[in-house]
């Protein structure tokens, strides 16, 4: 590579990053000499400063250049920042670090760029829904080609935690209950940030979070206490870090919670021995927001003391607290760190910018003409638009009541039916809001001219004034109506009685899931299920369209609602694309990656549990005396992991194996073939899972290790194979060895994982 110098007549050496015009074009050194060189000419504070991440403040404003957090950068101690936005206001601030500061080392400027950037794709929940790698990772391709268009060249992203629970609110940001599928889900993340050269200017950084287990908190409840055996943690909640690690993620996050008792941010075992040495890990490891601060509070020390912890632990940028900046410059001169550990760190905060090309242009990702031609395109938005189609899950459809007829009058109804600015969803940071499309938009884009669409509320969010507005923090307003709850409802009946079919907008809003948002009720607000029971006895055919951030509980409503399409937060295009399904003009294909329960006492809940000594014997739901089931309640969920529903149908016959025996240097394969049986063209999620039968440490009952997306025509009959090798069948024992067993393996595929169509063989030395 090449680098521009301003060759300055001083008696040492700087680095000029200047946007003035070079005398010199000369190549930059390779990255150990140069970071090497560059660390030598580093005073202590300035290497403290490297580790140091705070958030712009009134950076933002426009200020930066009369800012505590400028002057500090000016003074070299700052290593980067977050929550800045823009091309004109990063480039101010990099200003002053690449020509005010005493070594011009640029910064690195972060984002949340969680599912999109102004262009907004479905929450994280709902993009595992597709079960399509290719789109996912195009998804994250376009968030970064966005992102670093405007400045950013790091997201906080991806999200990959396992949650078995709905009740934890950042369930929404994650990709469901599955080591497997949340693995391929975060090669691909990772893949689609970074690209193939983290140099180029449309790749970010990719930080994957939240290490480690920060999606298993006991009751739900967001950052409380996780306590769980090691190998639990290496067979179902690691997976998807490691995939993440061996994708070549350049960097990661530690998590809030405890792990066997010491907080993550502070865990040695965690950060240094799996995720270092047992992982092989070379990117940098930053905290959470003040991750290292609440260890305070945690019960390990004053500020000085979980500062040594956390950089011992293998910490090397602490975001926002501030405390390796104002505490280890005591702790290394009374030798509780050491300047070994200081300078690891800074080295590997120096090579993350040098990868990025920082030091060979620190206004890189300046461009003002990216910033006005490449950001919320229109072929972006067509892009996610499609891909917020393949997201939606199609849960109910009796007497194939969708798609729906553009001809007649449909009354939409619902608190979500005309709500923009919740369409993105949680952790949609960049996204404009104002821009997104509204179900009622959408609805009366695609209705044609002999198609009549009435609108009302109907009912505000929940009958609480409060609740509602805990729900709809950082402007996702639903401009609460303050007329009553009778008047709302008479509305909404008045023109539900004038239509042919009823779409009722209704679920969670945009805030009620998301980080701080546990909740301990999983039903539809009050107010909204009083709505839709009122609509139902109209005796008018009822469309639920159902936004939510979580799975919920639906018991009443699959009992009494003929279709329901589950929306999740679909992005800027979410009423577009919903209406696109609505409609026909796209097949809803997408899948569950989080199983649906009965009822909030069953979480908790997921397909890929074990069997006790005592395991319930129906599937009908019967109460059986001294066996592993509840009195008041059935065993099995409202809709399992994998499950969702097509206008067509599809069927699966002669399920077959190439081999019923199988060494460990051999591979069998699975064949099946899928039949599209319907009247419409449609995609098909075809799952393969593995049982252990016998193994040194109890199995899990069934195991995701497979699936293909497949189109079919109507009609159209497809053969689907499956390879299997000894990799799909090994687990970490009870010594965490990863390891796979002789001994007989079931294989079943189908639509969904509770299909029992299965095959054998045996895996012998």
């Amino acid at each position: 590579m090449k680098i521009k110098l301003i060759i300055l007549l001083l008696g040492f050496s700087l680095f000029g990053y200047s946007q003035k015009k070079a005398k010199k074009t000369v190549k930059i050194k390779p990255k150990t000499e140069f970071v090497t060189e560059l660390m030598s000419k580093m005073t202590l504070d300035e290497k403290l400063g490297q580790l140091n991440l705070p958030t712009s403040g009134d950076i933002t404003t426009g200020s930066a250049s009369n800012s505590n957090v400028a002057k500090n950068i000016e003074d070299g101690k700052v290593g980067g920042l977050f929550n800045i936005k823009s091309v004109q206001k990063i480039k101010e601030v990099q200003k002053i670090a690449v020509e005010k500061s005493r070594l011009k080392i640029p910064l690195l400027f972060g984002m949340d760029v969680i599912h999109g950037y102004e262009t907004t794709f479905p929450i994280p929940l709902g993009l595992s829904c597709t079960w399509d790698m290719k789109l996912i990772e195009r998804s994250a391709q376009i968030a970064a080609q966005e992102a670093s268009a405007d400045g950013i060249n790091w997201t906080f992203s991806p999200m990959v935690d396992i949650s078995r629970d709905p009740r934890w609110g950042r369930v929404s940001e994650g990709s469901g209950e599955d080591p497997f599928l949340g693995s391929q889900i975060a090669k691909a993340m990772v893949h689609g940030y970074q690209g193939d050269d983290l140099s180029k200017n449309n790749t970010i950084l990719s930080c994957v979070k939240h290490f480690a287990l920060y999606g298993a908190p006991d009751a739900g409840r967001d950052y409380n206490t996780v306590d769980m055996s090691r190998i639990k943690m290496y067979n179902d909640y690691f997976p998807p870090y490691k995939a993440a690690v061996d994708a070549g993620v350049g960097s990661v996050m530690a998590s809030f919670n405890e792990v066997e008792g010491i907080p993550a941010t502070g865990n040695k075992w965690l950060m240094t021995d799996v995720l270092r040495k047992q992982w092989g890990f070379k990117g940098f490891v930053v905290t959470d927001f003040t991750g290292i601060n609440e260890m305070v509070d945690h019960g390990m020390g004053d500020l000085q003391t979980v500062s040594a912890l956390a950089l011992n632990a293998g910490i090397e940028m602490d975001m926002v607290g501030e405390g390796f900046l104002t505490t280890l410059k005591k702790s290394l001169d009374e030798n509780k760190v050491s300047m070994e550990q200081i300078d690891n760190a800074v080295r590997l905060i120096l090579n993350a910018k040098y990868d990025l090309g920082l030091f060979e242009d620190p206004y890189k990702y300046c461009d003002e003409k990216r910033a006005k031609t490449e950001v919320f395109t229109t072929s972006n938005r067509v892009e996610a638009r499609k891909i917020a189609t393949q997201s939606l899950v199609l849960l109910k459809n009796n007497n194939q009541l969708l798609p729906l007829k553009k001809s007649g009058t449909i009354a939409l109804i619902g608190p979500l039916a005309d709500a923009k600015e919740n369409m993105a969803g949680t952790w949609s940071v960049a996204s404009k809001m104002e821009n997104s499309v509204s179900l009622l938009a959408g609805i009366k884009e695609l209705a044609g001219n002999s198609t009549k669409v009435l609108y009302a509320k109907g009912s505000n969010l929940d009958y609480d004034p409060l609740f509602e507005e805990k729900a709809t923090m950082f402007g996702k307003t639903l401009h609460r109506d303050s007329r009553t709850a009778a008047v709302l409802l008479a509305e909404a009946l008045k023109i539900a009685n004038q239509s042919d079919v009823i779409v009722a907008a209704l679920g969670e809003s945009a805030e009620m899931s998301g980080e701080s948002s546990s909740r301990t009720n999983l039903s539809i607000p009050q107010a909204q299920k009083d709505l839709l029971q009122e609509l139902l006895k109209t005796g008018k055919p009822v469309v639920l369209v159902l936004f939510t951030g979580r799975p919920l509980v639906l018991v009443q409503e699959n009992e009494t609602v003929p279709a329901i399409l589950n929306t999740w937060f679909a992005g800027s295009e979410a009423g577009s694309a919903i209406a696109d399904v609505l409609f026909g003009n796209e097949n809803p294909s997408g899948k569950l990656t989080a199983t649906f329960p009965r009822n909030v006492g069953q979480v908790p809940i997921y397909y890929n549990q074990k069997n006790t000594g005592r395991p319930l014997g129906n599937k009908e739901g019967k109460f059986e005396k001294f066996r592993s089931n509840y009195i008041d309640e059935r065993n099995e969920p409202l809709f399992p992991f994998g499950f969702g529903l097509s206008y067509s149908t599809f069927d699966y016959s002669n399920l077959k194996i190439s081999s019923d025996k199988m060494n460990f240097n051999e591979k069998v394969n699975v064949i099946v073939d899928v039949k599209n049986t319907g009247n419409y063209d449609g995609k098909e999620v075809v799952q393969l899972y593995i049982r252990d039968m016998v193994g040194s440490v109890t199995r899990p009952i069934k195991e995701l290790k497979g699936f293909q997306k497949i189109m079919l025509k109507k009609g159209e009959k497809q053969t689907v194979t499956f390879e299997i090798s000894v990799e799909e069948l090994k687990f970490y024992n009870s010594d965490l060895q990863f390891i796979a067993e002789p001994g007989v393996f079931q294989v079943f595929v189908g639509t969904n994982s509770s299909t029992e169509n299965k095959v054998s063989f045996e895996l012998i030395k």
